[in-house]
């Protein structure tokens, strides 16, 4: 039986040489996979052999760069069933993440996407944040989630073209809740696959004022792309006490609220897609109803 194929997308700024170096050196040494990769972004400073290049014009943000690097694959033929994201300081911890991500999905094939567990380098530690789902105390339970973290995630390219790909406007953020809600659209799942692990740096991205205005910004659009009208106040009045008690916190109410207008602003520029009642339904036994 030939080894399972995977289109591997690699986002560089080239600000990372030394994590981008790990991540490339584990992403070769991965096991029982036939991969093809493209790296893309600016003009990548370390490429693996055979792989696909893309040099952007412009800063397109992490969804538009990730988009540019899935349609780069697509148009060199004969593209692959999966697609993994990967951000270019993560690693893997053992030469067979991706064979076991693989088999995840295989035994499920209503999961359009499989998440590893992320954890720092300690291969432990799991901030909240990284759990995708809203029980984060026990990040080692696996189970349906029906939001990701994108920057390591593996999904099926059809499901992932049926939905459009990320959402390219939002630049930076929440690209990963607006995609997985289109996907449940689509009557997929998400699983996450926690005995699955993949190493990250702990950072935090809450203290850049950026975060605090696009996150802010594009909780407005994923309401107005994905939610059905009725619910749109009720996501809005949530997130946006939520969010302004957490920028209260790092000092950044002035960013929050200017990402809150923005939003509102440019919603119209958003395409509506809005689920079915039947989705957001599937999504609130899931554990998560769509206005949380």
């Amino acid at each position: 039986m030939p080894d399972p194929r995977i289109d591997v997308v690699l986002l560089t700024m080239n600000d990372r040489p030394t994590e981008e170096a790990a991540a490339q050196a584990t992403l070769l040494a991965q096991t029982n996979v036939e991969l093809r990769i493209c790296v893309d972004g600016c003009t990548p400073a370390l490429v693996p052999p055979g792989a696909i290049t893309v040099a952007l014009p412009e800063n397109l943000g992490i969804p538009g760069g990730r988009n540019a690097g899935a349609e780069a694959l697509r148009k060199a033929g004969d593209p692959a069933g999966l697609l993994f994201f990967l951000d270019n300081d993560a690693t893997f911890p053992r030469p067979d993440v991706l064979a076991r991500l693989v088999a995840e999905a295989e035994r499920r094939p209503k999961a359009a996407y499989v998440q590893p567990r992320l954890t720092g380098p300690d291969d432990v530690t799991t901030p909240r944040r990284w759990v995708p789902r809203l029980r984060a105390s026990h990040p080692e339970r696996s189970g349906i989630i029906t939001t990701m973290t994108e920057g390591v995630v593996l999904l099926r390219r059809e499901a992932f073209d049926a939905a459009g790909g990320w959402a390219a406007e939002f630049f930076l953020y929440h690209e990963g809740i607006a995609l997985a809600q289109q996907l449940w659209a689509q009557g997929y799942i998400g699983w996450y696959a926690a005995e699955v692990r993949m190493h990250h740096p702990v950072t935090s991205s809450a203290r850049h004022a950026l975060f605090h205005r696009c996150s802010a910004r594009n909780r407005v659009w994923v309401a107005y792309r994905n939610l059905p009208a009725a619910l749109i106040p009720a996501y809005l009045t949530v997130w946006t006490v939520i969010t302004l008690v957490r920028s209260a916190r790092g000092g950044q109410v002035h960013e929050s609220l200017r990402g809150k207008r923005e939003g509102w602003a440019r919603r119209h520029e958003q395409q509506r897609r809005p689920m079915s009642w039947r989705t957001v339904w599937r999504l609130t036994a899931a554990g998560r109803p769509p206005v949380i």
